[in-house]
């Protein structure tokens, strides 16, 4: 059998919340950090809202030479994983360098920083890389950085696959883990909120076009019409269960099951395939569905991809079989970072045994699940976590509460 994995700590920075304690806070309360953009002007283009990080300096954070070599989605990436590994317990200086690994996702938060050198690269007599150099190098620089910072030279690597490369992250960990790492930061970080990245975004033809901040992003509802993109994430320290717990290690659940799937091509006739991505998630974790407290949703909030993940939901669990719930109406789609925010938030409440709400929504009758608008107390055990990237990405994480009496509450931060 293979060793169980578990998470041991968190890293939150989020558009509600910098730190695990105030973004469960807004999270389990309902606060919305969605707002009119203010990071660049939107004016002009059809889409202005977003989900932003306000109250973040990296100067109170960060040392002076981090600053100079890093931009904004990096900075955020080295403060979650300070975090992650400080709520674990773990001093990296004191172990031995190569049992310690980084995997992340990413998926656009190279676009501020490709923008940046394209501007380089525009400017009289610039010798600056091409905008291809500076975005393939990106997708390397959030592990490479965490990995130089703490010293860790075990297995790392960088997954890129859009809105599901969170879930993905954390499933490579998990091998690793299985494989003989006894530790894996993993999880992932997004920020595209500048001139590039926005236009980017808008030719998904995805993006909610709402002014109203509380009526711009609504899955599940009549009215969905697109999402609100936003920046940030969340960093998890995982762990091999027997050395987690040979240390006394404190602990918020087990990875317990993964599966991925790939739509096949619309032109193709064949169905998607996020129910079969559920189906393995159940069958690596040897649940049943009746075992399943609580889901996250993708939350797509566009009509015919809502039908898609309703119908995968209700073929697997039935209807209104089991609570549903979207947090990341709170915060916008973090792109990469969203399914580990969804997977910290899952792990909170398992703890808490409390379902956050998804806000602002008015249930669409002819979506037969239950959607969670109000916080819930239940108990919880199990949560599945589901995301989907642009292109036919699917993936379903499984996670499974600690055992009683190991869950503590998380540290400030």
């Amino acid at each position: 059998m293979s060793p169980a994995t578990v998470v041991t700590g968190i890293g939150i920075t989020a558009p509600n919340g910098l730190g695990t304690r105030h973004y469960w806070d807004a999270t389990r309360t309902g606060r919305s950090a969605i707002a009119p953009a203010t990071r660049f002007d939107p004016t002009g283009y059809p889409a202005q809202l977003a989900g932003e990080i306000t109250d973040f300096s990296a100067e109170d954070h960060l040392p002076g030479p981090l600053l100079a070599q890093t931009d904004r989605v990096t900075r955020l990436a080295l403060l979650a994983a300070d975090w992650a590994l400080a709520d674990a317990g773990i001093t990296p200086s004191t172990l031995d360098a190569y049992t310690m690994g980084v995997v992340t996702a990413s998926s656009s938060g190279g676009f501020e920083f490709g923008q940046n050198e394209l501007r380089a690269l525009w400017s009289k007599g610039s010798r600056h890389v091409s905008a291809y150099q500076a975005f393939a190098w990106f997708y390397a620089v959030n592990t490479g950085q965490i990995s130089i910072r703490h010293g860790m030279k075990g297995p790392s690597g960088v997954v890129v696959s859009d809105q599901a490369g969170g879930l993905d992250a954390l499933a490579q960990a998990r091998r690793h883990i299985r494989k003989g790492t006894p530790l894996v930061l993993s999880g992932g970080l997004d920020a595209a909120l500048c001139p590039w990245g926005w236009v980017a975004q808008l030719a998904s033809e995805r993006l909610s076009t709402s002014r109203d901040p509380h009526r711009a992003y609504l899955p599940f509802d009549a009215a969905a019409h697109g999402h609100v993109p936003g920046e940030g994430g969340a960093l998890l320290l995982l762990e091999d269960a027997d050395a987690a717990r040979e240390r006394g290690a404190r602990v918020y659940g087990e990875i317990a099951g993964y599966g991925a799937t790939f739509d096949p091509a619309p032109t193709s006739g064949r169905p998607p395939t996020l129910r079969r991505a559920i189906e393995l998630a159940l069958e690596d974790a040897k649940l049943a569905p009746a075992d399943i407290d609580v889901v996250f949703a993708d939350a797509a909030a566009l009509p015919e991809l809502d039908r898609i993940e309703t119908r995968a939901l209700t073929d697997v669990f039935g209807a209104h079989a089991v609570p549903v719930t979207a947090p990341k109406t709170m915060t916008g789609r973090l792109n990469s970072g969203a399914a580990p925010l969804d997977v910290a938030a899952a792990l909170l409440a398992l703890g808490d045994g409390l379902i956050p709400p998804t806000i602002n929504v008015t249930p669409d009758p002819s979506h037969p699940i239950d959607l969670v608008t109000e916080a819930r107390p239940a108990p919880l055990r199990t949560a599945l976590i589901l995301a989907r990237g642009h292109g036919g990405f699917n993936s379903a994480l499984v996670v499974r509460a600690a055992d009683p009496g190991r869950h503590d509450a998380p540290a400030e931060r």
